[in-house]
This record gives structure tokens, C-alpha cells and sequence, in this order.
């Protein structure tokens, strides 16, 4: 046992120590990214995935082999000497698992530089060519959603995945690097932070025998909790709580609503991103939100170069100039108010009829970033009426000190405020929406208790992806969506 602490303790770095385990592994296979992007003729490697396409010639074979790791797929040249080659190719359907060790050589081919060939190959898995629902061919998003189990194999959903990952890992990194605290808010919850009601109820209590009982009123004290609880609208007020302890915080998980839209920009069960900083005033907020969204684009745009490069090409052509949008340009800034006579002098025609006091539409979003500025806006100091208790009341008591990003082609990205920290203003600001004071005890407590300026805001991460990628359809942007009348695996 000490042996073994002594050995760890050794290794130079983390990646030294991956590296020691991955020697010793019994696969010990290459990934094909870094095949196609380093690998050397003469290389003896070995690969695992999945058969895309298979080409048969007179004397040989070639197999399209992917893996997940990159859009692109490795060949396989499969000559007639290999072992039980004739038993091999009859199995060689799209679809089947396999295992392949084999020398790099330089391709003949356009278009590819290297090529596997074969010296052996081992078949982990068959599958049915007559059954498979994924032939060589395009199929629609709808019809992939049907088939969410296998999805991940097609090229557009393999990218999207991939670079859902990257802007995760890049989030991850630029809090870490500027020694945020990641912390873990609840799933179940008893408060309702925005305050709209759309909210899944937990429950641990019969409902059949309540329903056959016919009770007028559920009393929730005999549930789970001792009271009613729900799943998480967002971790914002929880943020708030360790904000006031660690100063600088950030979650990143599930939250969910029960909102019955079955539109192409809405999920029941989606990630959010919710930063809060304390000693922190709206500018301060504005521009940690405008840094953190110019760093992530930047990221994932040298970590998916490929996968951005296919977004553009098969499925928005604006996809890579959205991105230059985001990382090139310094986000413009305006106030509501500045914003409304913008939209009332522009001699547009919106659904939405433009005045004071309204919230802005998805029209009035895109029209101010893709038409007018045609960069990032920062939209700031709302009215109070339409925003939450939360926010920090302005001195002139009709606005507050909230903001929002849009961005072209999309619309409201990042929203967020300055929170109030006054205790006197937060209790009356609670008392004019009618909220439920006692269940807001602690928050209010927060006030009492070494109360500070502090902000922060939420990201909703599938619409991060979506944006990045061009997918029409939030659906297609997380890999087990939760919609109304949907809830597979």
C-alpha cells in the first residue's frame, strides 16, 4: 500500500500519471482525432469504433472507422491475406463494433493523408444491415429524435456533442482560473426563484389514494420533505448564500420547468450557467459576462475547428461569423429606456407593439443586435415591474439594476442583475409582489448578516450550443431532451 502511495506520489504531472494507466490498459488504442491530426506513416497503432461505410474491390477492402472523437472518419484498407478475411467482410455491415491494430501508410486517396492498414481485426458487436436505421444517407433531425439511442453516430449530432463538451470544459476553466468556487445548488427545492409557478412538484405521497380519498387540499406536511418541494427553477438564490461566504461562485447543473411550450427554443429539463460575485456592482457584472462569453467562443474555436468548419458548411453559413461576432467585437451598451426609442424611431413593423414598460420580444432583441449595432448589445436597467424581487432597485425607484446580452441570430443569451442587499428595500419589494415572506427567511437573514454588493447571471447552456452550432431546434443540442409528452431512456 505504501508502494503504491510512493508511485503515485512519483508521477511528474496528472497527464504523466493518465499516461502510466493508459500503458498498462489492455486496449491501449489511439484515437482517431489524433491520428488524422498527428499520426506518422509506418506507426503501428490500434483503433476502436464503429463502421461507417465498407467498399469491396477485387483484392481488398475499405472500411470507413469512426470513434466519436472527431467528424472525420479513418480508413481501413483490408487485404485478402488477412486472417479469415472472407468470414470478416460478410460481417462488415454500417453498425458493427470492431477492433483494428494495423501500420499507418500514406493514402492515395483525396483528401485524406494516411490510411490504416490492417494486420488484424477483432468484431465486438454485429449488426443487423437490414434493420439498422442509420444507412449512408441524410436523415432529418426529426426522424433522429426518434431514434435518440443511436443518434450520437450520425456526423451532425457526433459534432454537436463534441462541441457541447468543449464549451463545457471551457467554462469550467475560465471560472477556475479566476478562483471561482464551484458549488453544487440543490435539485429539490422549496423556493421558486423566478417567481412564474412553472414548477415540477417531488413528491413522495400516494396520489391514487389521495385521489380515491377525494381530499379538497394535499397536506404536504405528511410528504417526504414536511412541506411541498419542487425541481429547481435555477441556483441562483443558493449562489447568493455561498456567494456571501467564498465571494466569487458559479453553478452548472439541470434545472427545470413545467412549461408546456413545444417550440424549438424550449426544454423542460435544461443547464444553466450562474455565476454570482460579491462586492460586484451591474459593471462590474456586464463586464465579467462580456469576457466570459469572448473567452468561450475563443475556445471551443481552436479546440473544434472541424466540427465549426461542418456547422457552417451543412447547416448555418453564419455560423463561423456569429463566432468572429462574439470574440472580435466590444459589446455595445445601452439602457431600456435608450433601447425602446431606438425601436420606436427605426420605422419597423414588429408583431409586438414597441413602448415603455413592455418586455422586449425576440424581435426587438434581433432587431437591436443583428440590425442595428449587428454585434452583441447589453441592454441594462429595466423596469421593475418585469423583473424579479431579486433585482436592485434604481434611485429613481422605476428601473432596476438588471442587464441583458443579445446576440445576432439569437436573441437574449446572458441575463443578469446587481441584487439587491438592502434589507429594508428587498422586504418591500417582496411585500409589493405579494411573495411569501417566511419562506424567504434565510435570503432576508443574508441581508442582516454582513450584507454586501453582489451580482450575477444565468446562461442557459443549450442555448449557448445552439447558437455556436446553427442547430434550428433545442432539441438537437443535448443528447436525452425532456419536452412535453417525451421522456425516453
Amino acid at each position: 500500500k505504501c508502494q503504491i502511495h510512493c508511485n503515485l506520489y512519483n508521477v511528474k504531472s496528472t497527464k504523466g500519471l493518465i499516461r502510466k494507466i493508459n500503458s498498462n490498459s489492455k486496449t491501449n488504442s489511439s484515437k482517431i482525432i489524433e491520428i488524422l491530426r498527428e499520426g506518422k506513416p509506418e506507426q503501428k497503432i490500434k483503433i476502436q469504433g464503429w463502421v461507417r461505410t465498407k467498399r469491396e474491390l477485387k483484392e481488398f477492402a475499405f472500411i470507413e472507422v469512426n470513434d466519436g472523437s472527431s467528424l472525420a472518419n479513418l480508413q481501413v484498407v483490408l487485404n485478402r491475406d488477412l486472417s479469415n478475411y472472407e468470414n470478416i467482410i460478410k460481417r462488415l455491415n454500417t453498425g458493427v463494433s470492431l477492433g483494428v491494430e494495423g501500420v499507418l501508410v500514406e493514402s492515395p486517396a483525396k483528401g485524406q493523408k494516411i490510411e490504416l492498414k490492417a494486420h488484424s481485426l477483432e468484431i465486438f458487436g454485429d449488426c443487423d444491415g437490414e434493420t439498422y436505421p442509420l444507412q449512408k444517407k441524410r436523415h432529418s433531425f426529426e426522424f433522429l429524435r426518434t431514434i435518440g439511442h443511436l443518434r450520437g453516430r450520425t456526423n451532425t449530432i457526433g459534432a454537436v456533442m463534441r462541441v457541447r463538451n468543449a464549451c463545457a470544459n471551457a467554462i469550467h476553466q475560465f471560472f477556475q482560473n479566476k478562483g471561482f468556487l464551484w458549488v453544487h445548488t440543490p435539485i429539490i427545492t422549496a423556493s421558486d426563484c423566478e417567481g412564474a409557478g412553472e414548477l415540477f412538484t417531488v413528491t413522495n405521497l400516494n396520489l391514487e389514494e389521495i385521489l380515491q380519498a377525494k381530499k379538497e387540499k394535499i397536506d404536504y406536511s405528511h410528504d417526504f420533505f414536511g412541506r411541498q418541494a419542487y425541481l429547481t427553477v435555477s441556483g441562483q438564490l443558493e449562489a447568493e448564500i455561498m456567494a456571501m461566504a467564498f465571494q466569487n461562485v458559479y453553478t452548472f447543473g439541470p434545472t427545470f420547468r413545467a412549461e408546456n411550450s413545444n417550440t424549438s427554443r424550449h426544454l423542460a429539463e435544461f443547464w444553466m450557467v450562474e455565476p454570482e460575485i460579491a462586492f460586484c456592482d451591474l459593471e462590474g457584472d456586464q463586464n465579467l459576462a462580456e469576457e466570459f462569453l469572448k473567452y468561450v467562443f475563443t475556445s471551443v474555436l481552436n479546440s473544434c475547428p472541424e466540427d465549426l468548419e461542418f456547422f457552417n458548411q451543412r447547416i448555418n453559413q453564419n455560423v463561423l461569423s456569429n463566432v468572429s461576432n462574439i470574440i472580435d467585437n466590444e459589446f455595445a451598451r445601452i439602457t431600456y429606456t435608450e433601447a425602446i426609442n431606438l425601436l420606436e424611431k427605426s420605422n419597423q413593423t414588429f408583431e409586438y407593439p414597441v413602448e415603455w414598460g413592455i418586455d422586449l420580444q425576440s424581435e426587438h432583441e434581433r432587431y437591436l443586435a443583428e440590425k442595428l449595432f449587428k454585434k452583441p448589445v447589453i441592454v441594462t436597467n429595466y423596469p421593475k415591474e418585469i423583473k424579479a424581487f431579486y433585482m436592485r432597485l434604481n434611485d429613481e425607484q422605476k428601473t432596476v439594476a438588471a442587464m441583458d446580452i443579445l446576440a445576432p441570430n439569437i436573441g437574449e443569451i446572458i441575463g443578469g442583475s446587481q441584487r439587491e442587499e438592502r434589507l429594508d428595500v428587498l422586504e418591500s419589494r417582496i411585500a409589493d409582489l405579494n411573495i411569501d415572506r417566511d419562506s424567504l427567511w434565510w435570503y432576508l437573514d443574508l441581508r442582516r448578516y454582513g450584507s454586501v454588493p453582489h451580482a450575477g447571471f444565468g446562461l442557459g447552456f443549450e442555448r449557448l450550443v445552439q447558437f455556436m452550432t446553427g442547430m434550428e431546434n433545442i432539441r438537437d443540442v443535448i443528447p436525452f431532451p425532456r419536452t412535453p409528452m417525451n421522456a425516453e431512456f
